[in-house]
């Protein structure tokens, strides 16, 4: 039975990676080969040179050349995190609008497609500056727009002029507003995804330094009584046996205090639950919509609702990437209702491991042996909902226990 549900949890970790891989994959910007396909606008400049239709076509050839060359060597280091903050990709702009002016100037027509390749390129490399002034983004785009007008309308005509200079305009600021988003939102989610494991991290340390402070006297006093009922026991069995009793009562205090411990963390009110799982989302950047309506609750009902609530909000931080999470207790005379639902990527709360008390399976049967139920799955195209059911007047066989 354990070795099926080792199985099976190595299999859903395999399945929540590979949809956490092709989440990922879906939101990754371009990468460096996907700006080449733009030089097949220069294809009719290459036809004019092998048909012979320019003077000098072994010019025009050495400068076609050295334009793609140039073109591929700023794209690939302005997209290259080893070349971020360096001057390397901006020499490389530089010669590439050198080889486009001599181009535009001396042969005109079809050339003129350097100028939006140029401006694109720049978009590429001067992006940094689209995301604090902008200025010298813009400067340079306007300049090159301004040129590509300018060129066009001394080579061709106004119509050639408005064309290329809006074309130039546009390719420019298209590709840098697109990488600064695709950009940005890698780095929310990276950042998502760091408040989610600290706010995590922050819950299990306060968890264990209660039990620490809880436990650390007690056992100390345990070890030293017992320590000193092998020192008495030889010689006087009257004092080693009150040392045996003062070990027995503080081992009931203790049995005790770890009880009322737990008990307060596994079963807290369902009000503090939602106060909880406002302060968790908050801290992870998720913006909370907390709803409660409806009569008072049985301990034993509120106790119940407020695992779920746990578990819910917990895998709603760590798995869905969710920017918002409405969680809605609904209680009525006979019958209360939770949902939890998200807007994030479909990930929910089936991403946890199931094991006897703890996720969704854990969840369920609680929540059964109570006379209710646990549903959980997409909710649409995006988010995820997770929704319980729950008699109010019933009591689960484990708060019996208990």
């Amino acid at each position: 039975m354990t070795e099926s549900k080792s199985r099976r949890w190595a299999g859903r970790r395999s399945e929540r990676k590979g949809g956490r891989e092709a989440d990922i994959e879906r939101h990754k910007p371009p990468g460096k080969f996907a700006f080449l396909p733009w030089l097949f606008m220069l294809t009719g400049d290459v036809q004019a040179l092998f048909q012979g239709e320019v003077p000098l076509p072994w010019l025009g050839g050495v400068g076609v050349l050295a334009f793609a060359v140039l073109y591929a060597l700023a794209v690939f280091t302005g997209l290259d995190k080893r070349y971020r903050g360096t001057r390397v990709p901006v020499r490389w702009l530089a010669g590439m609008a050198v080889v486009t002016y001599a181009l535009t100037i001396g042969y005109g027509g079809e050339w003129l497609l350097c100028f939006p390749l140029l401006s694109l390129a720049s978009g590429i490399v001067l992006r940094r500056g689209l995301s604090e002034s902008g200025r010298p983004l813009a400067v340079v785009i306007f300049v090159l727009a301004g040129s590509a007008g300018v060129i066009a309308s001394l080579r061709g005509g106004p119509s050639d002029s408005l064309i290329v200079g809006y074309g130039t305009l546009l390719s420019g600021f298209v590709t840098a507003a697109m990488l600064s988003l695709f950009e940005a939102v890698a780095q929310l989610r990276a950042t998502r995804e760091e408040l989610a494991r600290s706010a995590v991290e922050r819950e299990r340390l306060r968890f264990s330094r209660d039990l620490h402070d809880l436990l650390g006297h007690t056992m100390s006093v345990i070890v030293v009584k017992a320590e000193a009922v092998r020192r008495l026991a030889p010689r006087d069995l009257d004092a080693a046996i009150g040392q045996a009793a003062d070990i027995e009562a503080v081992g009931r205090q203790a049995l005790t205090e770890i009880r009322e411990a737990v008990t307060g963390y596994r079963e807290s009110t369902l009000t503090t639950e939602l106060d909880r799982a406002r302060s968790l989302l908050e801290a992870s950047g998720i913006t909370p919509d907390i709803r409660q309506s409806g009569p008072p609750l049985p301990p034993q009902t509120a106790a119940l609702l407020g695992w779920v609530v746990r578990e819910g909000v917990t895998n709603v931080v760590r798995h869905s990437g969710a920017g918002r999470c409405t969680v809605e207790v609904r209680g009525e005379t006979d019958q209360v209702r939770l949902e939890i639902t998200d807007n994030g990527g479909g990930v929910g709360s089936d991403a946890a491991p199931a094991s006897p008390g703890n996720g969704l399976k854990g969840l369920t049967e609680r929540l059964a042996a109570a006379g209710g139920h646990l549903t959980a799955g997409p909710d649409g195209r995006k988010g995820f909902r997770l929704v319980a059911e729950l008699p109010v007047d019933s009591e689960s066989e484990e708060d019996h226990h208990s």
